[in-house]
């Protein structure tokens, strides 16, 4: 019959057997373009907001002189959180865009807005130069920030996952955050280098700035990777059967409501484990510990490299064991591990709080491999790169932005040295029961 392949027409089958090896092979190409592309752009992004958290305590004078260093650095992590603020607003505008035009178009800005706010930061003159402008333009410069870094790391995500083949999703999904850690390693190590090799004068008087102007080549860099990938074949998928959402906010709340939610609480615990076990710990550990600032930046620095080498790994299993099973190990890690450790840095050795340290992140290679790929499974094509920006954005203020701040202000009230601990442990808990709400969606085809 006419069509139909059979045993006596070898060559047909051939050709077949052929073109379907030939699309996986291209699916796997392109796959590892769009992996790429998220995972330096996703660098740029957390070396920059990894290195204010490192430089707070030299900043912290700088920009907010007075007799109270605790209520400088306060207010210089105020700042930090700051740029978390507006991240759903730039989210929810670049992500409507992205909907409409596309994610590589986005993607490009994202990095070279974020790279251009870092770079100024580093030519800011200080309060003592020019009085309260110094501070203000601070807050400016990290709005912009927030503001681009908004539609970054979603849109990594939501490009990975659309560029990925069925059942490889959590593979290539964690060269995102593998970008996240690589990143906050690089920013540890200028950061380390820079104060080993620099005085406290020289710190303060230039010294400083250093980290921040090494965005440059970085920016470059990223540009130069995502100006080379394709938009991704789902979008373009989409776009051949369908028009843009006119108004994919409305759209996000209106049908994918409980999705929205379920993230948010998955964002925030996953934020909230890398923001304490990386950029709290480097103030728990040199400001409360009194261990050499140096020395404590290769420490995050090692454990930052360590966890982007496990990530692969766990996306990956994720695809065979699924999503959920996976993130419920993270999630009981964090509950389980975080405050144990945590009493043992204060053993008074920096091995031992080394040790401790790299103990406590062990679920964050886990949550942040696996977390992604999920958020991007849980929206339709046409709303996702919106519905991930509301969604990832507002658990990163509750998780990441107010963290630091919040949980610096009651160790100085109270002298509980474990708060962090109690407070990622808690948002852990939060996450396992939303986990059951959560079904499976490592093996089926992306909603559109």
């Amino acid at each position: 019959m006419s069509g139909v392949l059979s045993e006596s027409s070898p060559m047909r089958r051939t050709d077949v057997e052929a073109s379907v090896t030939q699309g996986s092979e291209h699916s796997a190409v392109v796959a590892k373009r769009a992996a790429m592309a998220s995972a330096t752009g996703t660098a740029v992004e957390y070396y920059e907001f990894s290195i204010y958290g490192y430089m707070a305590t030299i900043i912290a004078p700088l920009f907010f002189p007075g007799d109270n260093p605790a209520a400088a650095l306060l207010a210089t992590l105020a700042v930090f959180g700051i740029a978390f603020v507006i991240r759903p607003i730039g989210g929810v505008l670049l992500g409507r865009l992205a909907d409409r035009i596309g994610r590589r178009r986005v993607l490009l800005s994202t990095v070279i807005g974020m790279g251009t706010a870092t770079a100024l930061i580093g030519v800011l003159p200080t309060t003592a130069q020019i009085g309260l402008a110094a501070p203000v333009l601070l807050v400016l410069l990290r709005l912009s920030q927030g503001f681009f870094a908004g539609g970054e790391v979603v849109g990594a995500a939501a490009f990975v996952a659309e560029s990925s083949p069925n059942g490889r999703r959590g593979f290539f999904g964690a060269f995102t955050p593998l970008g996240v850690a690589v990143g906050g390693a690089l920013g540890a190590i200028v950061c380390g280098i820079t104060t080993g090799l620099l005085s406290a004068e020289q710190l303060q008087a230039w010294g400083w700035r250093i980290p921040f102007f090494l965005s440059i080549p970085l920016v470059i860099f990223s540009f130069h990777m995502r100006h080379n990938v394709e938009e991704t074949p789902e979008f373009k998928a989409f776009l051949a059967k369908d028009k843009p959402p006119v108004a994919p906010v409305r759209e996000v709340f209106g049908k994918n409501l409980p999705a929205l939610l379920r993230v948010i609480v998955f964002a925030s615990a996953q934020n909230a484990g890398y923001f304490i076990g990386m950029v709290f710990m480097n103030i728990y550990l040199t400001t409360y510990l009194h261990f050499d600032k140096s020395k404590v930046y290769w420490v995050i620095a090692v454990i930052s490299l360590c966890m982007a080498a496990m990530m692969p790994f766990w996306g990956g299993l994720s695809d065979r064991i699924g999503r959920r099973k996976a993130l419920a190990i993270g999630f009981v890690g964090y509950a389980v591990l975080v405050v144990p450790m945590m009493m043992l840095m204060d053993s008074g050795s920096l091995w031992i709080a080394a040790l401790a340290m790299f103990v406590a992140t062990l679920p964050m290679p886990i949550v942040q491999s696996v977390g992604y790929p999920t958020y991007a499974e849980q929206f339709p094509t046409r709303v996702r790169y919106t519905a991930m920006a509301i969604s990832i954005n507002l658990g990163a203020i509750l998780g990441g932005g107010i963290t630091p701040y919040v949980v610096t202000s009651i160790i100085t009230r109270t002298g509980n040295l474990l708060v962090p601990g109690y407070f990622m442990a808690g948002a852990a808990v939060c996450a396992l029961l939303a986990i059951l709400t959560l079904r499976e969606t490592s093996k089926g085809n992306l909603l559109r």
